[in-house]
């Protein structure tokens, strides 16, 4: 069972979650390797290509890197995600059968939420930790401060709309654990295989994060 409060701190240490897109399985230790030279302990790999397995399983050989499975909206997927070694599970959604998948399995989970129905749903499932998807189309920064009010007790990780524009708007709320991002993992790089310029922009990204 994974220590959950660990893993957080490690997720938030770095104070942004790379979003991973990878259609080809062969890059992920490229990947994983322009991360960490950047300064990242996290990512989040998700399952919208079949090529998603088997890149958690060559990232995650690299036991200084923490691999999470992203958009599993489905059982299976749980199962799949942890056999390749996945360390958490982030799911666009809230799906109860996912959530009782990975509290079984003993696998962090953060469910997406974008109502206040939804958080509720989450807490009364034993989760304090969420995924607030998509941010910028729900309300972005002033709407996860407003959730905060009578949600005192939750953190989020804001995905969706997330640039460097506006990351200090999300980074300056204390509910915000990190913030989910693309912009150092763009497809064009990740297809380029341009791991210098994922380094260069994932190091960019958390000097700028760690000035919020």
């Amino acid at each position: 069972m994974t220590d959950v409060r660990h893993l957080e701190q490690t997720i938030e240490a770095g104070r942004i979650l790379p979003v991973v897109v990878l259609h080809d399985a062969s890059a992920a230790d490229g990947l994983a390797g322009a991360l960490l030279a950047g300064g990242l302990r996290s990512v989040e790999v998700t399952f919208r290509t079949d090529a998603a397995a088997d890149a958690i399983r060559a990232m995650a050989r690299r036991d200084e890197l923490l691999v999470g499975a992203g958009t599993v909206t489905r059982v299976e997927q749980v199962d799949q995600a942890v056999e390749a070694g996945a360390r958490f599970v982030v799911s666009p959604g809230f799906s109860a059968r996912v959530v009782e998948r990975c509290q079984a399995l003993g696998v962090p989970v953060f469910p997406g939420v974008a109502t206040g129905t939804e958080i509720q749903m989450a807490l009364d499932a034993g989760l304090t930790t969420v995924k607030f998807f998509p941010a910028e189309q729900l309300g972005g920064a002033p709407m996860i401060k407003a959730l905060s009010a009578p949600y005192a007790n939750v953190r989020f990780i804001p995905t969706g709309g997330v640039t460097t524009k506006n990351l200090a708007d999300y980074l300056g709320l204390k509910s915000v654990l990190a913030v989910g991002g693309t912009w150092m993992v763009a497809p064009d790089l990740l297809a380029a295989q341009d791991w210098a310029e994922v380094t260069a922009r994932t190091a960019a990204a958390l000097k700028e994060a760690a000035a919020c």
